[in-house]
């Protein structure tokens, strides 16, 4: 199981968030500087909800893998950790509000064969154990050498942690179980007060651990807020559909993000009809359709799908039963097969040990009210179906995120498969519609992603039926009344309906409410003045929506702004006066031939350096590097002196007496043990390598490690964050050595070619805004350092000048790909001669330790793209090699 696109992003967020905090050590600048680097300005302040301690969300749609991108969050979160507190116990303490996610999250974080629990041991190495709260109050292979050694999860409720009653209490209490903790260096430091050293709230809060809040929107209270305190946290991650005014949203995945991805059943399709009768009947012919076309799905080869309704009852008092009895002892007397049909109430728990998933598994329908909350997910719930009295709004706030939920996570071969459908009988419709959208809202979708269709009774064309469509005989030892329900009302050969759905394009058709504009229309082909007319109606509705939904889903590009920031952004377009030929302009890139084969093995695609380290082992490589003239700065000070104490995030606080002593035992060791110590610290530090193998870059720390004197073991582990950045250069600079030399002789082969694919966006976010220079490209530009002023300045002071753009960066604007990091140029210069020129400036106030790989890349870049384009490099003093300075360049420019 792979990230999707959007979770994948969701991860880079967080990454990018930890890596400005880290570098700021300021909860409110970070969180700031974080989204003013993404180009939102207007966002609300952090909010320090537990002080000192970095405390974040993700918003996150029902469905949309909440569960997976926290269990791929954690390794991100402890590898930032690792590089000021190597030695920090990597202890999580996952909270969720109820007793079934709880079991559903242990049951697939324990399960060696779930993907969750593969992705874990991935990240940690196969070192990872999962608790419940009874596990730890038996210290149940719960000790401090445990903690020390492995990635350790305990999945708790919030009510666990609130003491309500006896059983909660006992994490309160002393604890002899627990005895090991207390030799813990941080234990007596971090005790609370009113409770036992030993008791397990305290020996929790010695560990310091990271909290995954799943569905944060119930921990609001401020008994939680406190009990989030308690813990002692180093980190706090929210996930929810719904954020609450107190949270800090990092990362936020929208509705057609997860359409796109085929996560959910989107658009929701709402009909709503003259009584409950005609939901009962569209319902189960809807469903029968939805099962014979996935039926015929799995025969061509598809997986394999039986649509479930849910019948959301309405019970006359709170505990009234008897309401539920009565509907299926009415869907009985339908010919509905009574293994079929469950109930699920409050009282009423019919579907305990039931796989719904399983080919076994026989049941279709599930009467309920609104028990089926946050935690129950059955991917085969299709349609909704309310029987609440006919006067009353429909309330599906609750449960309609229960049939969002896409079957197998990919889309089907038929349209129907891809929507989930509420049918509801209230001459309140308008409320009832309120109640979906304020559903939509609390599964995180919006008003956007729902399609009204209104149900006809008469055919579309009229024709007199040959024979009689339905059998309206009830089974024999059915009643003809059940309560309220008609029996009568019911055609009982329903099961038999096969209505056959074709889609026109073009045709109009009045009876259609809420169409979305521009959406193919449809017609109903059924000649009979039936039901069938109704379901295939809404069907062939259904169809239209869809298509035009998933339309609107595959244009949005990968990274589009979510609709909760668009109104948070300044989006600035093309000017009008260039659009018609810039939207020509298809800039070069280099691309080849996916080395990995597979569906793309013949597409030729963007190159990646990752590509180019075919063969790298750093195995065989030069281990040499002088550390004398390290810098002498330590990487962290103590956050205590640093700026504002109540933003400071506590993570990166340096914990000098557990250093000291962990610095000293590795001393104490002979060589081999100070190696492999060592080795595994700066390993740690020095993070991921990508595409390299973990041995292979451990192997070459040790062999540099082997080569150190006493007293330079010794400095580094004082300055381990020093040495690391030495190391990681070095890596780099061999990386890049061969990188280069297979980029090269690609090239020579034409293994590697150049291919026209980046097109200029019709709008920019830039986060800020440069001064008003004139022909700029767009109205406003990114902004300029003073050096970058002066060089354009000077440039669009020439004639032959058309227009110039300051080049966005960090996957956003242009990039020259090949054997280096990517380079984003700063500007891009079109002339009247149709030339476009590429330019980087180097200012003296500018590190410039990358500038000669940048000139061989966009040298190389427009040897291969053509005469129409150029690349130059701009110093503002003593340029290397193949640069130049302003005035040499602007020679050069006024000739082009």
């Amino acid at each position: 199981m792979e990230l999707k696109d959007y979770q994948q992003r969701v991860i880079a967020d967080l990454n990018e968030y930890l890596t400005v905090l880290e570098n700021t050590q300021q909860l409110d600048i970070a969180f700031k500087q974080y989204w003013a680097e993404k180009s939102v300005t207007d966002i609300t302040p952090y909010k320090n909800n537990v002080a000192n301690v970095p405390h974040v969300c993700i918003k996150v749609p029902t469905a949309g893998g909440k569960t997976f991108i926290a269990v791929n969050a954690i390794k991100t979160i402890f590898d930032c950790f690792a590089r000021t507190n190597p030695k920090l116990p990597q202890f999580v303490v996952w909270l969720v509000p109820s007793l079934s996610i709880l079991e559903q999250t242990v049951k697939a974080l324990a399960n060696p064969e779930h993907p969750y629990r593969k992705q874990l041991n991935i990240d940690f190495r196969h070192r990872v154990a999962v608790y419940q709260k009874h596990d730890l109050l038996m210290a149940a292979d719960f000790s401090l050498d445990t903690v020390q050694q492995q990635l350790s999860i305990v999945v708790m409720s919030f009510d666990s942690l609130r003491a309500k009653n006896k059983e909660d209490r006992k994490i309160y209490q002393d604890n002899g179980y627990l005895a090991s903790f207390l030799n813990n260096d941080n234990h007596q430091n971090e005790l609370l007060a009113d409770y036992d050293a030993s008791a397990l709230i305290n020996v929790m809060r010695s560990l310091k651990p990271v909290i995954i809040v799943d569905e944060s929107h119930n921990a609001e209270t401020i008994l939680s807020v406190e009990m989030l305190k308690n813990l002692n946290p180093n980190f706090i991650l929210d996930l929810t559909a719904t954020p609450k005014n107190n949270s800090n949203i990092i990362s936020y995945v929208d509705a057609m993000q997860l359409k796109k991805q085929h996560m959910v059943k989107l658009p929701v399709i709402v009909s709503n009809h003259q009584d409950k009768h005609k939901v009962i009947e569209e319902a189960l012919i809807l469903r029968q359709q939805l099962e014979n076309i996935a039926i015929q799905q799995q025969k061509d080869g598809g997986k394999y799908i039986r649509p479930i309704i849910l019948f959301q009852a309405q019970a006359k008092t709170a505990d009234d039963n008897t309401t539920f009895e009565k509907i299926k002892e009415f869907l009985v007397s339908v010919n509905v097969p009574a293994e079929q049909i469950k109930i699920k109430t409050a009282q009423i728990n019919e579907l305990k040990n039931i796989d719904l998933l399983s080919p076994q598994c026989p049941v279709r329908y599930i009467i309920t009210v609104n028990a089926l909350k946050e935690g129950w997910d059955c991917p085969f719930a299709y349609v909704l179906a309310s029987l609440a009295d006919k006067s009353s709004a429909v309330d599906v706030e609750q449960i309609l995120g229960r049939v969002l939920r896409m079957p197998h996570v990919q889309q089907h071969g038929h349209d129907l498969l891809n929507m989930s459908y509420v049918l509801t009988a209230s001459t309140r419709f308008l409320d009832t519609l309120q109640s979906i959208v304020k559903a939509l809202n609390k599964a995180g979708f919006s008003d956007k992603d729902y399609r009204r269709i209104e149900p006809v009774t008469a055919p579309l064309i009229e024709t007199k039926p040959q024979q009689p469509a339905f059998n309206f005989e009830v089974v024999p030892q059915a009643m003809d009344m059940v309560d309220d329900f008609d029996c009568q009302k019911i055609p009982t050969d329903w099961q038999n309906f096969s209505i056959h759905t074709e889609l026109v394009e073009g045709v109009e058709n009045s009876s259609t409410i809420g169409q979305a504009h521009g959406a193919p229309q449809v017609v109903v082909t059924d000649t009979i003045n039936t039901p069938l007319s109704s379901v295939s109606q809404l069907m062939q509705q259904a169809m239209s929506q869809n298509q035009h939904y998933q339309a609107i889903a595959n244009q949005i590009p990968d990274n589009h702004l979510p609709m909760e920031l668009e109104a948070k952004v300044n989006k600035y377009a093309i000017k009008e006066m260039f659009w018609d030929e810039v939207t020509h302009i298809k800039l070069p890139q280099f691309v080849m031939k996916s080395p990995n084969g597979g569906f793309f093995a013949e597409v030729l695609l963007p190159l990646e350096r990752d590509w180019l380290l075919d063969g790298f082992k750093l195995a065989y490589l030069d281990a040499t590097i002088s550390f004398e003239h390290i810098d002498t700065e330590m990487y962290q000070v103590d956050l205590e002196q640093i700026g504002n104490h109540d933003y400071a995030p506590k993570p990166f606080k340096m914990d000098y007496v557990v250093r000291e002593k962990f610095n000293s035992y590795i001393l104490s060791l002979n060589k081999e043990g100070q190696i492999l110590n060592l080795t595994d610290r700066l390993f740690k530090l020095i993070g991921n390598l990508y595409p390299l193998d973990d041995e292979d870059v451990k192997s070459y720390i040790g062999r540099i490690i082997a080569q150190m004197s006493h007293e330079q073991i010794k400095d580094c582990l004082e300055r381990d964050t020093a040495y690391v950045k030495k190391i990681k250069q070095k890596i780099i600079e061999l990386q890049d050595a061969h990188a280069y030399k297979t980029f090269n002789e690609w090239l020579e082969i034409e293994k590697i070619s150049v291919e026209p694919l980046f097109i200029l966006p019709p709008t920019i976010t830039p986060k800020g805004k440069a001064p008003d220079i004139p022909k700029s490209l767009y109205i406003t530009e990114e902004s300029i350092n003073s050096f970058e002023h002066r060089v354009i300045n000077e440039i669009t002071s020439l004639d032959n000048v058309l227009w110039w753009h300051r080049n966005l960066s960090k996957g956003k604007g242009f990039c020259i790909n090949g054997a280096f990091v990517n380079h984003y140029p700063d500007f891009m210069v079109k002339t009247k001669s149709g030339r476009i020129l590429i330019i980087e400036t180097k200012g003296d106030d500018r590190d410039n330790s990358d500038s000669a790989n940048k000139l061989k890349l966009g040298k190389a870049w427009a040897n291969k793209a053509g005469s129409q384009y150029r690349y130059l490099m701009i110093f503002e003093n003593n340029p290397i090699d193949g640069a130049e300075r302003l005035q040499d360049a602007l020679k050069k420019i006024e000739q082009l």
